[in-house]
């Protein structure tokens, strides 16, 4: 297999550990690792020769514009997430700035990550994220929308994580992960109640899985480049059930947990809600058509169920 210049933003967070671990052991591939703290890379840049960091920052990216001449494949996962004049400059402003610095004669593929987040249920761009969206979505959502004017439009290949759990004691935590063991906490309380909602999630290792086989096998010319990547759906009442199964909590009895009951404990209890979050509480089945995951593509998934994902993360039954 043709040994491809790969330029990667976004190692140092949880989807980029995976991500970097697999191509430095699984390939062959030359790595630019465009970092600004090298001392937070926890997999082992020395592993293997064709390993550069680059110490830098993506608000500086002219700085690399002679190197991203001579790249093949960029995979852009780097992202900002507070202060929204500091996240469009990132996630909109730059990350065009470095499409546009590849020698389209060259690169044969952008992996750009966005979010389900800014998707429909039909895939399509949800106009609420671009209202009412955190600072981060209304970011992933503009660049979303201008990225479908770009003249490189032909060669992004473009993935839509889910909810996304990964880390552990060698890799970084996602958000999701992090919290997992409140909800652990607060089980007893959950079991009760019943809540109409659904969403998909994925493990940073399949994400990487997925990313990676798009490195060696990028779609040919009119294929589908948009992947929302993620495990079959799964409803709130499920998620609850399955986490009370594997701590062996029984339930005796469940009550519906109605829009309006939720508005009324928010009022009662002076909960503070943004947003996206009151348009998150009325929408409240964020799923997708044709997720992927690794098994799409005829690998072994790492993570493909709740259970799998209380087991990884290292919770006690």
């Amino acid at each position: 297999m043709t040994h491809k210049r790969i330029f990667v933003t976004g190692a140092s967070g949880c989807i980029g550990h995976y991500m970097v671990d697999q191509l430095i052991h699984q390939t062959q591939h030359e790595l630019f690792l465009l970092v600004r703290n090298p001392e937070k890379l926890k997999f082992d840049y020395n592993a293997r020769p064709g390993i550069k960091l680059l110490v830098g920052d993506i608000k500086e990216i002219d700085r690399f514009a002679a190197l991203l001449q001579t790249i093949d494949c960029a995979i852009l996962a780097a992202t900002s997430w507070g202060g929204f004049e500091e996240v469009y400059d990132v996630n909109v402003t730059k990350t065009q700035e470095l499409i546009n610095l590849l020698n389209p004669d060259l690169c044969q593929q952008i992996i750009y990550f966005s979010t389900a987040s800014i998707l429909d249920r039909q895939n399509q761009p949800l106009p609420e994220a671009g209202q009412f969206g955190t600072d981060y979505i209304r970011s992933k959502y503009l660049c979303h929308q201008e990225l479908q004017h770009s003249p490189w439009k032909d060669k992004i290949t473009t993935v839509y994580p889910t909810l996304v759990f990964g880390g552990d004691d060698r890799f970084p935590k996602s958000h999701l992960s992090s919290g997992l063991k409140d909800v652990v906490k607060w089980i007893k309380l959950i079991r009760f109640f019943r809540a109409d909602g659904s969403f998909h999630f994925i493990h940073g290792r399949d994400i990487a899985q997925v990313v990676n086989y798009f490195v060696d096998h990028p779609p040919a010319l009119g294929e589908r480049r948009d992947f929302v990547l993620g495990n079959d759906r799964y409803s709130v009442d499920r998620v609850i059930s399955e986490v009370c199964a594997y701590l062996k909590i029984p339930i005796y009895f469940r009550i519906p947990l109605y829009t309006w009951l939720a508005d009324l404990i928010t009022f009662l209890f002076r909960i503070q809600m943004a947003d996206w979050d009151r348009f998150s509480l009325r929408y409240r089945h964020f799923t997708h058509q044709q997720v992927v995951n690794p098994q799409t593509f005829g690998l072994v998934s790492y993570c493909s169920t709740l259970g799998d994902v209380l087991r990884i993360t290292g919770i006690l039954r």
